[in-house]
């Protein structure tokens, strides 16, 4: 199949990019290199440096003719959603909204969509949280990510564009961004290997579902398969309405308190020094942990890879790096 992933030179959506031209896939990436990597970008995909809200992003999508749109390009920073809203909603919303016209006007058989089982829900009332449960964002990130699946509902409900979107947990593992605000999992990481002070913002009681890349991509060929094979499963699902019924919680179901990762961490880098406690930041929530039986019952996923070993496989990645 001939597959465009946006956001394939960034943390998620590169190992995304890897295991479709494993599979034999024509793969393109459109990135922009704000936060992505072009060494990230695999050599068998084609790369085009590209915003998503640039005019001539629909006529480039007419003129590829993509089947599939695999869609990770994205502000994930919920601190800079926090201080800058405007410009979340532009990259998230507007930009999402210039390619779904370039899908629309395309006719992609279907499309895939990053979203956020971390910032959609709001603090949760029930633990795991199902896909059913009440929406309430409390960051404008969050926001963007529930917007956008309300638009994919009515861009399928106006113009019969098929999707599947994933509402993921914590995401961690190889190449993600250890200079950023947000990847908890790699700063801390990057700062016990250099023997510097890890910020615990809070108490760092905040409990999160930590689920490694490698998971999340196996989330994403099942559910592509699912799109093509027009799995009326993953389509029609009359105990839940709306956009809940093309949605699938991706994570481990167990959560994990930020004290507790850091001790994990510490204990495979061997770190013995001091930890601050800084104070708690707009937009993040307190608890929660995603229920994802539906994507192992419908699509066939599940979590495999545990946390030590997820976490061995983190650091391993962090050490090659010629810093460190």
């Amino acid at each position: 199949m001939k597959i465009l992933v946006t956001g394939g030179a960034g943390f998620i959506g590169s190992h995304i990019v890897d295991a479709l031209v494993l599979e034999g896939h024509d793969v393109s990436v459109i990135d922009n290199l704000h936060t992505g990597k072009i060494e990230n970008i695999n050599h068998a995909a084609r790369f085009y440096k590209l915003d998503l809200c640039d005019s001539s992003l629909p006529k480039f999508l007419c003129c590829q003719a993509f089947h599939y749109v695999v869609h990770h390009a994205a502000q994930v920073n919920v601190r800079l959603s926090v201080e800058n809203p405007t410009g979340d909603a532009r990259s998230n919303i507007i930009g999402t909204l210039n390619l779904l016209q370039g899908c629309r006007m395309s006719k992609v058989r279907g499309l895939l969509f990053a979203s956020s089982g971390g910032a959609i829900y709001g603090e949760p009332v029930l633990l795991p949280v199902p896909e059913s449960h009440s929406k309430g964002p409390l960051s404008p990130y969050g926001v963007s990510k529930l917007s956008i699946e309300y638009y994919l509902h009515c861009f399928s409900s106006m113009f019969g564009l098929p999707y599947i979107a994933l509402r993921y947990g914590n995401v961690y593992g190889p190449r993600q961004d250890a200079e950023g605000e947000s990847g908890v999992t790699a700063i801390f990481g990057k700062k016990l290997l250099l023997g510097q002070t890890p910020v615990i913002f809070g108490n760092g009681e905040q409990i999160r579902d930590y689920v490694y890349v490698k998971d999340v991509v196996k989330a994403n060929l099942l559910a592509l398969n699912s799109l093509e094979d027009h799995n009326p499963k993953a389509r029609d699902c009359p105990e839940l309405g709306d956009i809940d019924a093309r949605a699938f919680n991706i994570g481990s179901g167990r959560g994990l308190s930020v004290n507790e990762l850091l001790q994990h961490l510490k204990k495979i880098t061997a770190y013995t020094g001091p930890v601050r406690n800084g104070a708690v930041r707009s937009g993040d929530l307190e608890k929660i942990y995603l229920d994802a039986r539906r994507a192992r019952t419908v699509l066939g996923w599940e979590a495999s890879v545990d946390m030590t070993e997820g976490l061995h496989l983190t650091i391993e990645s962090l050490r090659t790096v010629r810093s460190i």
